[in-house]
């Protein structure tokens, strides 16, 4: 379901198309043709209208950063991309330039189980990063990333690569497909669900996407955004 819901024996089973222990090969199953260049088409349609109807917006939210505090106005990081390809995935910058440092200070003040870090109230974000986390805006940076292949508008987050050293052989399926700005983990709460729902949402997006559920996803996208379910 797009609202994230689950079946009631989701953790008696493995996954569906889990990949056995031991072996690290990335399971997907194939899709037609068709629907593979219909999902790149309207990538590139969307993202390139995208870019060109939020142009403004980036300008705005660049000099915001400029003058709120020191640093690029970019966040720069290396993530892994499908069949866990690197790539230099980049963010408006929401944290102050030195946050990096701190990072190992912080572990204590993790609110998230599994592999990933995340803190609400994170202390190494700006005043305008604070806001640019709440409404997403430091996502817009993103769009870049799909005319040039490397992510998809819809699909499972870009994970860091000390993230999927940490995963279990069937998590290690997320890296199948190309990664997204959006996925069903974002409109299902983000930071309210567990690490475990949310390789599992990733699991249901693999098996069942199509055109139309990426169109549904991204309609469930701004209110999500609006409600600031989840956000940090």
């Amino acid at each position: 379901m797009i609202d994230g819901t689950m079946t009631d024996d989701r953790h008696s089973q493995p996954p569906r198309g889990s990949v056995p222990a031991g072996d690290p090969a990335l399971s997907f199953i194939p899709r037609g043709w068709y629907q593979l260049w219909g999902k790149r088409l309207f990538d590139l349609a969307a993202s390139v209208l995208g870019l060109l109807v939020l142009s403004p917006v980036f300008a705005l939210v660049a000099l915001a950063i400029k003058l709120d505090s020191e640093g690029p106005v970019c966040y720069q990081s290396t993530r892994l991309g499908r069949r866990a390809r690197s790539f230099q995935f980049l963010k408006f910058r929401s944290m102050h330039k030195d946050a990096e440092k701190m990072r190992d200070q912080l572990d204590e003040l993790n609110e998230m189980d599994g592999p990933v870090f995340k803190i609400q109230n994170d202390p190494r974000m700006t005043r305008v990063g604070r806001l640019l986390r709440k409404t997403s805006l430091d996502e817009l940076h993103q769009l870049l990333h799909v005319p040039c292949g490397e992510m998809s508008l819809v699909g499972p987050r870009p994970p860091i690569p000390s993230e999927v050293e940490q995963y279990e052989p069937w998590q290690r399926r997320r890296l199948s497909v190309a990664p997204g700005i959006t996925c069903l983990w974002q409109v299902s709460g983000r930071n309210q669900v567990s690490f475990d729902e949310w390789m599992q949402l990733d699991m249901q997006y693999i098996d069942q996407q199509s055109l139309w559920m990426d169109v549904k996803i991204l309609a469930l996208t701004l209110p999500a955004v609006l409600r600031r379910k989840g956000a940090s």
